[in-house]
């Protein structure tokens, strides 16, 4: 067979397996019948899905590929809101050709070389089908493999002839894969040392029977690593031992089809979750204060405030030292001397905004935009807060006016759209036009990389979060697969701006001063993030909330009560 001027050979071929819309017609999620091929382009295999209607004809073809000749088609990631929310780079996906309107929504096929595949998730949906997620080296999952006849086991069969499938030693259903000619994982198992018992030229075997040595040297990387996730006092991870196979447990073939291979299967196994009551909050200030004016043992206040929070009235001082406005061990002395270079420094940068005549900022198109960018979301920004209320507040000048300033604080970012949201709590605690400024320079030393153009931050976060919850919550991960929502795009904006419009304005003070403590950790706004799907597990999946409206339109009623509750312990401990 010829295509585009090169040799095209099927190696394998499956049909039925179907892609899940999620474009309801009728009350009923729309599938898309079709079939997967392994094929081969020019001495390269790679994966492809055609729907039935391409075999007419009449679908495009979007190929996942970075190589010089092949096309590739890129579409804006939507983060589901707004559109000025769309703020991550362009990413790769299957998506529907909604013009041709064909009756089924009309999704385009996809190709992607299997030297671009980076992973390979199976799981089973609540009605006992099973459904294969795929990532590629970009990071970006295609769209979900439905076998509604089976097949899964024939297909990663198959592919172990091309790739080599290592079962991840923290998730049992996902697959990495390698190359047959990995380096990089013959450098790993060297380094492991685990194969002391006779078993050294492991890594050359894999090398000239993957196949089968992947069953026998895997279970002891993977009994490696579950020992040392293991907590202390921990009891024993849970192991299941046989022929799950492919299409119904843990790993790529079953014992009944492999006689001679054992199959371990393993989960980590997490710590109960401890009760907690939060405590009090931190209600004495000056006591802790020597005769110099210097703060006795921070470690300790930043321990009481991350239990139970901060006194609304001494709020206003403790921020100062939590964003860093005043260091820790300062004396009062000093904090006098910071207080005077600070205003004077924060005066002389709004002096350079103020002083730009229209005529110049005619010509600088960079502030022009961030001035109309500052405009348009001041005016939108806590209008309902008694602070910013009235087209005639103070609140709304001092938010424009910080907002400006900080562009010339920090012209490479300027302004990007979320920051308003970040510096109206602060504004509205400090009360005050240079404190607050510079406790939103400490807070953006902590979130700087979100607003960054790239976004690298946030989908490196969006991972971390991803693998969090596959190992908390595997079930719910595999309905969020099923609805082509594994990736949690629609978590975006509680990580860009640290949950700021999903909680009421009064307890996002308490949850922002908590996680400002830097305990337990510095990323504990993802176990935050964790602990709200785990909560709202039941009603996610007891909806019939399809892709679109999970990443629009989910969004839980949090009553008051709501942080309390995730800072009582429902945040996962690891």
């Amino acid at each position: 067979m010829e295509a585009n001027g090169e040799s095209h050979k099927v190696l394998f071929e499956k049909e039925g397996v179907f892609l899940h819309t999620n474009a309801k017609r009728n009350n009923q999620e729309s599938t898309i019948p079709g079939t997967i091929r392994i094929t081969e382009r020019g001495g390269e295999p790679a994966l492809e899905w055609s729907p039935l209607e391409e075999e007419r004809g009449t679908a495009p073809q979007v190929v996942y590929s970075k190589k010089d000749g092949e096309s590739e088609e890129e579409t804006n990631f939507d983060p589901g809101y707004e559109p000025d929310w769309a703020v991550i780079s362009t990413v790769k996906t299957c998506t529907p050709d909604r013009e041709r309107g064909t009756e089924k929504g009309g999704w385009s096929s996809f190709s992607l070389p299997l030297s671009e595949l980076s992973s390979l998730r199976r799981s089973r949906f609540s009605l006992g089908r099973n459904f294969l997620v795929l990532t590629s080296q970009g990071g970006a999952p295609l769209p979900p493999l439905h076998f509604h006849r089976g097949g899964t086991r024939e297909l990663l069969a198959a592919l172990q002839r091309y790739i080599i499938l290592a079962p991840s030693p923290v998730d049992s259903r996902l697959f990495l894969v390698y190359p047959h000619d990995s380096g990089a994982l013959s450098q790993s198992f060297d380094e492991l040392q685990l194969f002391d018992d006779g078993t050294s030229d492991l890594v050359s075997r894999f090398i000239q029977d993957p196949y089968a040595t992947t069953f026998g040297g895997f279970s002891k990387v993977t009994n490696f690593f579950r020992g040392a996730l293991r907590p202390p006092h921990s009891p024993a991870n849970h192991c299941s031992r046989g022929g799950a196979g492919v299409d119904g447990g843990g790993a790529v073939g079953g014992a009944e089809d492999e006689p001679g291979f054992e199959l371990i299967t393993c989960g980590v196994e997490l710590i109960p979750r401890p009760e907690v009551k939060r405590a009090e909050p931190l209600n004495k200030w000056e006591e802790y204060f020597d005769e110099e004016g210097q703060l006795q043992n921070p470690q300790q206040i930043k321990e009481f405030i991350f239990r139970g929070g901060i006194a609304p009235s001494l709020r206003k001082d403790v921020w100062k030292f939590l964003l860093g406005f005043y260091p820790w061990e300062s004396t009062a002395k000093k904090r006098e001397e910071i207080l005077r270079r600070k205003t004077d420094e924060y005066f002389r940068m709004k002096v350079q905004w103020k002083s730009v005549s229209e005529e110049q900022e005619m010509r600088n198109s960079l502030l022009r935009g961030y001035r109309s960018l500052i405009e348009r979301d001041v005016n939108r920004t806590d209008r309902n807060n008694r602070f910013f209320a009235g087209s005639d507040s103070p609140g709304l000048g001092l938010l424009h006016d910080v907002l400006m300033t900080y562009c010339m604080y920090n012209f490479d970012l300027g302004y990007v759209q979320g920051m308003s949201d970040l510096l109206s709590p602060i504004l509205f605690v400090t009360q005050n036009e240079v404190e607050s400024f510079w406790c939103l320079t400490g807070f953006m030393q902590l979130v700087h990389q979100n607003f960054e153009e790239s976004q690298e931050a946030m989908k490196q976060q969006l991972l971390q979060l991803n693998i969090l919850l596959r190992t908390l919550d595997p079930e719910l991960c595999d309905f969020l697969d099923s609805q082509d929502s594994g990736s949690l795009c629609f978590t975006f904006r509680w990580l860009l701006i640290w949950f700021k419009r999903e909680f009421s304005f009064e307890d996002i003070l308490t949850l922002w001063e908590v996680m400002w403590t830097g305990l337990p950790c510095s990323n504990f706004h993802l176990l935050v993030a964790c602990g709200i799907l785990t909560s709202q597990r039941v009603a996610l999946m007891g909806s019939d909330y399809d892709f679109n409206m999970i990443l629009k339109e989910w969004n839980p009623e949090w009553s008051s009560a709501a942080v309390a509750h995730l800072l009582q312990g429902s945040t996962p401990v690891l």
